[in-house]
């Protein structure tokens, strides 16, 4: 007999299911437990956290959240990425990073760069009914590779 394979993209990569018949595989999406994907995607997300070393000089922890120090021509994109990056749980809300790159020196429209970023794939909404935004797991790879890997160029 033939499988039947449904493959779901996620933040964090591909969940591949087989099954016998399609009922088979709604039964079994069905005793997923509540939060199945933001457990796993924080699982995953955490498994590959940044150390501190990697923002050192570029990121300051503060009691209000991340705050970027170094200033080598950020985007506002960029600016966002490290905010949500050296994050807790690589998540916040736009009217908390707005406030965070205030500090920062950095004046943006954080909920259209936000938008923006959605539809790029960089960050997305862990619950709709919540305003947090969380860098997906192509959205801490461009922080990683990219602007990091730029950052740190200029200061070494």
């Amino acid at each position: 007999m033939r499988k039947i394979e449904a493959r779901i993209k996620t933040p964090f990569g591909e969940i591949s299911i087989e099954g016998e018949n399609p009922q088979e595989i709604l039964s079994m999406l069905d005793a997923f437990p509540e939060n199945f994907m933001e457990k796993v995607g924080d699982f995953v997300s955490n498994r590959i956290a940044p150390s501190g070393a990697q923002l050192k000089g570029i990121v300051e922890s503060t009691t209000e959240g991340p705050v970027i120090i170094a200033h080598e021509n950020l985007t506002h994109y960029e600016a966002i990425g490290l905010t949500l990056y050296a994050s807790e749980e690589k998540k916040s809300t736009a009217a908390q990073i707005t406030r965070l790159l205030e500090s920062s020196g950095i004046k943006c429209m954080v909920p259209a760069r936000l938008n923006e970023m959605t539809k790029r794939g960089q960050v997305f909404k862990p619950d709709p009914n919540k305003p947090e935004f969380k860098l997906t797991i192509q959205g801490e790879r461009w922080v990683e590779d990219t602007v990091l890997a730029r950052l740190r160029g200029k200061m070494g």
